[in-house]
């Protein structure tokens, strides 16, 4: 696909749209993200003008690290590694190595395409890797999505992947939405917010049986999550978990993720630009602060690769 001449007036580069079955989604050359994605004219997620880049990191893509790193240090044998702090008002390094990057083009139809950008070796992380991000649309319109890290290390290189989509229905006020996440254990973190210790949930926190948006102020990790036979959302394994804002008219939209991402992230949030309230549902395969506490990090062995599977799927 040649890009057209004015590809690049956005500031999250070129612009790569995906139709199908009345659905319509758009992916950034920026951190391969999703910049919209609508069924039926029904906006399912959260987006941001021509002149912005991604607002509380909507729609982006996470690697080699999801979530938080605290105070942007983790111990590689025995040998403290220091990481850029990209998150200043809490200390961090935040959202991996390649949110600023721009993925190439590795090929696209109408309905799907393959995003690549590669993990140059840097202080704090002293590894070569490539993580490949493939969207498609399905024959009902619903969204799944592919991340694959491959390491062209010659030594393991440590992990966690995710993204950072922010869902809605169409102009019905967020609040106004009852979120449903079936995880039965919540990370319990820090003013800094890094997870310290976990719990069952309970009271507000237990969204489970759903809870009101307009009642909830959230940036909590949950796990222990009930993953059911949902196949018909295009998960390849007919197993996956999912977590669904619903409307009174009873439309709905949801996030599912296979168990290869068994953290999800809840993100409620009053600082989205023009929303009282925006949720963001954040698929990982590894807690916040994995690199330190351990909690879901994975290794890839020299020449080795893994991918997490999550998908948007709705009821309109």
């Amino acid at each position: 696909m040649t890009p057209s001449p004015t590809a690049r007036r956005a500031a999250t580069g070129r612009q790569h749209e995906l139709r199908r079955a009345g659905a319509v989604a758009v992916v950034t050359e920026l951190a391969a993200g999703l910049r919209s994605y609508a069924r039926n004219r029904v906006a399912l997620t959260e987006t941001y003008g021509d002149g912005q880049i991604p607002p509380g990191a909507t729609g982006i893509t996470l690697a080699p690290w999801a979530n938080r790193i605290e105070d942007g240090r983790w111990s590689l044998d025995g040998r403290v590694q220091q990481l850029d702090i990209t998150e200043p008002k809490h200390g961090h390094a935040s959202h991996g190595l390649l949110r600023n990057t721009g993925y190439s083009l590795l090929e696209q139809t109408e309905s799907a395409v393959a995003l690549e950008a590669v993990v140059f070796p840097q202080h704090g992380y002293p590894f070569l890797l490539r993580h490949r991000v493939d969207y498609a649309l399905g024959s009902d319109g619903g969204l799944s999505v592919t991340q694959t890290l491959a390491n062209d290390s010659d030594t393991t290189a440590p992990f966690v992947l995710g993204a950072h989509p922010y869902l809605r229905i169409g102009d019905v006020p967020s609040e106004e939405l009852t979120l449903t996440v079936s995880g039965r254990t919540r990370l319990i973190a820090d003013q800094r917010l890094i997870p310290r210790s976990s719990e069952p949930v309970s009271g507000r926190a237990d969204l489970r049986g759903g809870q009101p948006v307009s009642a909830l102020a959230l940036d909590s990790g949950y796990t222990d999550l009930a993953f059911e036979d949902v196949a018909d959302d295009g998960a390849e394994s007919p197993r996956a978990a999912r977590a669904t804002l619903a409307a009174k008219d009873g439309r709905s939209v949801w996030l599912w993720q296979e168990q290869t991402c068994p953290y999800t992230h809840v993100f409620v949030t009053d600082t989205f630009p023009g929303r009282a309230k925006a949720v963001a549902l954040e698929p990982m395969s590894g807690a916040a602060n994995a690199f330190n506490s351990g909690a879901g990090l994975g290794w890839l062995e020299p020449g080795a690769s893994a991918s997490i599977r999550w998908g948007i799927g709705s009821e309109l």
